[in-house]
């Protein structure tokens, strides 16, 4: 391992995607000839295909990064034994280049509280190494840490937590926002981590003076280099800076200097934008064409043929649809976005069904209605004796092939052409 200092990458998401394999190649050969990459499970320990995403992450490694990666594993500090979790220790502290990705942020700082771990992380990149925080890790390695699940899907009140706080050790006093410009939402505002704009500028006002935030794009990554001092953009989006009510935007290939992120910069040197600025989609040939852009594109498109009876173009964005979702798992495309995804598309299936029920079997039944309010005017016309006006309905009604018979039972009638598909009532 090299004397100089090391490297915090952090992502707002697609750590395991296609855009990120020239990231990880890039920083694995800056850090070490021969480098040892350990991927960390934590944040997902308490679900139940952690163990499949600790594969996938090894998957992706060895195929794509063509770089071996080693786990350590601590899923829970209370089902974990002492020997297993030592065994996750010494896997860090020999590790040059640690990734920790997806879960609950609140989970995995709960998990680490108490525990060598963040020491461990700091020790690493003050001897070189490198740590990948993305998406719910990156979230934790801040002052404060972002209660997403509590809040987006419990409904608990705006609050923030204490995170590790890896990068107060390294002088940043930040709180780190991944999922910034997220739009899976599609109909309701879902940037800024879930938590939309109104939420959003709350937590802001909750935080304390001298915080300041780092929003990160998805598929976008900020790489902290310690030893240069100097940060750098990659990926497809945007980094994201704000302190009181100014912001500053880095985009892709941008580099500053570390101080920006530092609460010493001094706030009239940043000619910044006003934090009323909205997020962008990342300004590069795919963002016209992200993946949820596709899929909200599609899914518009199906309702609106629904809406007008036209199967044709139903069909077409289902199939589409379809075609979207395993073309983004072959791409890489991160796992909670493809079953996001699939789950639009099995309710654009249901909408289908919904839609079925409601039509009429055959002709028969769709004129069902019409033809017996026919026949009972005309049998209130036979009652008057007005058979001019009755025999008028009978012969309108034979002219379109449906026939009518008087029987003691009341009127009946019937299609006359049985490829129409009609039956007798």
């Amino acid at each position: 391992m090299s004397s100089k200092k090391g490297i915090i990458v952090l992502m707002g998401s697609g750590e395991l995607t296609a855009t990120m394999v020239g990231v990880h190649k890039e920083l694995l050969t800056r850090i070490s000839d021969r480098p040892k990459a350990v991927f960390m499970d934590t944040p997902a320990g308490f679900q139940l295909n952690v163990d499949l995403i600790s594969q996938r992450a090894q998957e992706y490694f060895k195929t794509h990064v063509q770089q071996a990666l080693g786990i350590a594993s601590l899923k829970s500090k209370e089902t974990t034994s002492r020997f297993e979790a030592e065994q996750a220790y010494q896997t860090l502290r020999e590790a040059d280049y640690v990734l920790i990705g997806p879960g609950s942020p609140t989970y995995a700082v709960r998990q680490f509280r108490d525990t060598p771990v963040p020491e461990i992380l700091i020790h690493r990149i003050e001897a070189g190494g490198c740590l990948v925080a993305a998406s719910a890790a990156a979230l934790t390695v801040g002052r404060f840490t972002l209660p997403v699940y509590e809040i987006y899907k419990v409904g608990q009140e705006l609050h923030w937590m204490e995170g590790m706080n890896i990068l107060g050790h390294f002088g940043f006093n930040l709180v780190i926002v991944p999922h910034w410009n997220n739009a899976e939402g599609g109909n309701h505002d879902t940037r800024f981590c879930f938590m939309g704009a109104p939420r959003f500028k709350k937590l802001e006002s909750l935080l304390p003076e001298g915080v300041s935030a780092v929003g990160l794009d998805e598929h976008t990554a900020c790489i902290m280099d310690l030893d240069s001092e100097e940060a750098e953009v990659r990926g497809i989006g945007r980094v994201i800076l704000r302190r009181g009510d100014t912001e500053r935007v880095f985009e892709k290939g941008d580099r500053f200097p570390l101080d920006m992120l530092r609460k010493e910069y001094p706030i009239e040197d940043w000619n910044g934008k006003t934090k009323e600025s909205t997020p962008k989609k990342p300004s590069t040939e795919a963002v016209t064409d992200s993946f949820w852009d596709r899929i909200h594109r599609l899914e518009k498109s199906f309702r609106e043929g629904l809406a007008q009876q036209d199967p044709k173009e139903t069909t077409r964005a289902l199939l589409e649809l379809d075609r979207t979702v395993w073309q983004a798992q072959k791409n890489l495309e991160d796992e909670e976005s493809i079953s996001e995804a699939r789950e639009t598309l099995r309710d654009l299936i249901v909408l289908i069904g919904v839609a079925l029920k409601d039509v009429p079997v055959d002709r028969t039944d769709c004129l069902a209605v019409l033809v017996e309010e026919l026949l009972g005017l005309r049998d209130r016309f036979r009652q008057s004796q007005n058979w001019a006006a009755a025999d008028a309905i009978r012969d309108s009604l034979k002219r379109v092939d449906i026939i009518t018979e008087d029987t003691k039972g009341g009127p009946r009638w019937r299609l006359e052409s049985p490829s129409r598909g009609g039956r007798l009532r």
